[in-house]
């Protein structure tokens, strides 16, 4: 046994090393490609406190450094100088970053703000953050940021920036604020005093990076203000981390998610927007490289891959990063010029989501080319308005000025009962008012006039009543007594009777920041997920013949992408406006139509990108 399992972990290694040998002495190799796109498409790694000071301490180690980046195709390393207590000497640093940089490679440095031994405070709360209003706290972080700012020109604060500390300490000085005001008013300060002032008094042009997570409906809780932040840093670096779909352990996120993570904090950070960052954490292969596209179609050039030690030890994923370099370049290349468009939902800053929590994600994945915005989009032909649209008072004013522009209105019952002036755009809807509060559990949905059970739950909030005129287009329930989805006689609105998470249902299982449970909205059979889908429609689109769990994302030169995120293999139909001859961009092959429909059988977890052929 012992002679089979040593020679078994011989072929291992002598198939990674050729490998990587093979990719680095060849003309080709995945070092210099990725050298020859970066002004496209780049990738980095993000290197923890404890792997810098393992991996560094000795020639063995920094020769294993460089060959894993090399061999992957990464030319950016984020160099960590603490975490978890662990501060790496600044002498030891700077060591480490020249020899980087002697290897050609481009440095940045980084933190994890989280406790450890006698290092700043621990919060009162259930996750391993900061008391940030203790002195220690700040004076600990402070005297670290100025150490690095004199060997680093640029330098990002990883996505810990945040709090949820309840400590007698942190009550008083909260007053009269809610928590989510005193946090984020606590935080957006000491991103000042603690983290840009210091570094630059020490070295006036670093740059200072701030990087968002990915669990964009709850900043506002817990410290972050994505309205007041983006200002104060020169550069902003999102999360798009969204891991396994189907798993607990991180929360069941759906692969949209990271999209609109990206896409809504773009609208904040402007030109400051830039890399986007996701881990191995919870993922098999797939899930890891339908990270990166789903980061890349959001429009991010630069890729930081968390964490280096995955590299050392090795992970499927990794194959598929290389082997999917060039096509994710090409289409970084092409989304730079081409952003993806579509549907406008709109989420304001530090909104409050209701029981609407992460929907955006779930529109998403029905094959809805849904982009978000944090302002009114004014221009849009189609607006998606969820509960956290309430948040702006004059939301139902700018959504009847659209309507009459020609526009339709897509709004959720959550919305519509929390807005200011909610009445009108009810009037509007053919529905009566006020809307009733009903909260309704079901698996049973009506489909073609019969019962079809839904593995998980359906969730709704509200009880629809309909005036003359209105449609119930989808219906709920045994009997079908609780309406779904309805619409107005012009067919210019449209509501959703939806619910996928509130605080009640954190609070419940002990979640904090991300999707509590599966839903029954991603089990909808075929024909209601149609249904849904041509709602959002403006009327000259593709027309989508697929279950949920297929992406449709339409780029802005005309072409667009579809992701099949199911774990079997699904048949798309997309009527196109006239017979025209298609490419798949990824795979260089034509794509046929018939009678101006592309069939496709896409297998399990898989993607293609459709464009005009020349």
């Amino acid at each position: 046994m012992k002679i089979t399992k040593t020679i078994a972990l011989f072929i291992i290694g002598l198939i990674l090393f050729q490998s990587c040998s093979s990719e680095k002495n060849g003309d080709d190799d995945v070092w210099n490609y990725a050298l020859s796109r970066m002004d496209d498409f780049s990738l980095s790694v993000y290197i923890t406190a404890h792997t810098v000071n393992r991996m560094f301490a000795s020639e063995e180690g920094k020769r294993e450094v460089i060959s894993l980046l090399r061999c992957n195709g990464i030319t950016k390393v984020y160099m960590e100088v603490y975490r978890s207590g662990l501060v790496i000497s600044p002498e030891f640093m700077k060591e480490c970053v020249q020899f980087l940089q002697q290897n050609e490679f481009e440095v940045v440095g980084g933190i994890a703000t989280v406790p450890g031994g006698n290092f700043g405070v621990k919060q009162e709360g259930t996750l391993g953050w900061f008391n940030w209003q203790n002195p220690k706290t700040q004076n600990d972080l402070r005297e670290v940021i100025e150490d690095a700012a004199s060997i680093f020109d640029t330098f990002i604060v990883d996505d810990f920036l945040c709090t949820a500390d309840t400590s007698r300490e942190s009550k008083l000085a909260k007053g009269e604020q809610s928590w989510s005001e005193y946090r984020r008013s606590l935080l957006t300060e000491l991103a000042t005093t603690v983290f840009i002032e210091p570094a630059k008094a020490i070295n006036p042009d670093i740059e200072m990076i701030i990087k968002f997570p990915q669990w964009y409906d709850r900043f506002h809780l817990f410290g972050y203000d994505v309205a007041a932040t983006p200002a104060l840093f020169d550069g902003v670096w999102v999360g798009t981390e969204t891991r396994g779909q189907y798993t607990q352990r991180f929360g069941f996120v759906q692969p949209y998610e990271g999209f609109i993570n990206y896409r809504w904090i773009k609208t904040l950070a402007g030109d400051k927007i830039g890399g986007a960052w996701f881990d191995h954490g919870d993922c098999d292969d797939l899930d890891f490289i339908e990270q990166a596209y789903q980061s890349v179609l959001a429009g991010a050039r630069e890729l930081v891959i968390f964490n280096f030690s995955s590299f050392i030890t090795g992970h499927p994923g990794h194959h598929l990063l290389r082997q999917d370099f060039e096509k994710l370049a090409n289409l970084a290349a092409v989304v730079a010029k081409s952003p993806v468009q579509g549907v406008v939902g709109y989420k304001p800053p530090n909104s409050d989501a209701g029981g609407d929590l992460y929907l955006m994600d779930y529109i998403g994945m029905f094959g809805i080319s849904l982009v978000p915005e944090s302002k009114y989009p004014e221009d849009a032909k189609v607006i998606f308005l969820p509960t956290q649209a309430a948040t702006d008072d004059d939301v139902v004013e700018k959504a009847i000025r659209s309507l009459e522009n020609g526009a339709k209105i897509i709004m959720t019952t959550g919305f519509l009962s929390k807005a200011k002036g909610g009445k009108k755009l009810a009037r509007l809807a053919n529905l009566k008012w006020p809307l009733q509060p009903q909260k309704t559990e079901t698996k049973s949905v009506i489909n073609k006039g019969k019962i079809d059970t839904l593995p998980f739950p359906l969730f709704m909030d509200y009880k629809i009543a309909t005036e003359e005129g209105a449609t119930v287009v989808l219906q709920a329930g045994d009997s079908g007594s609780s309406a779904f989805m309805v619409q107005n006689k012009y067919k210019n609105i449209c509501v959703l009777n939806t619910h996928t998470f509130s605080q009640e249902d954190f609070d419940a299982v002990g979640e904090v920041l991300l999707c509590p449970r599966q839903l029954g909205l991603l089990e909808f059979p075929k024909e209601w997920v149609n249904t849904i889908r041509n709602v959002f429609n403006y009327g000259n689109e593709q027309e989508i013949n697929a279950p949920s769990r297929v992406t449709f994302q339409q780029l802005a030169d005309g072409s667009f992408v579809l992701h099949n995120y199911n774990k079997k293999k699904t048949t798309v139909e997309l009527q196109l406006n006239q017979d025209i001859a298609l490419t798949d961009k990824f795979s260089g092959n034509k794509l046929e139509t018939n009678g101006g429909v592309l069939k496709v059988e896409m297998t399990p977890r898989s993607r293609i990108w459709c464009e005009l052929k020349n």
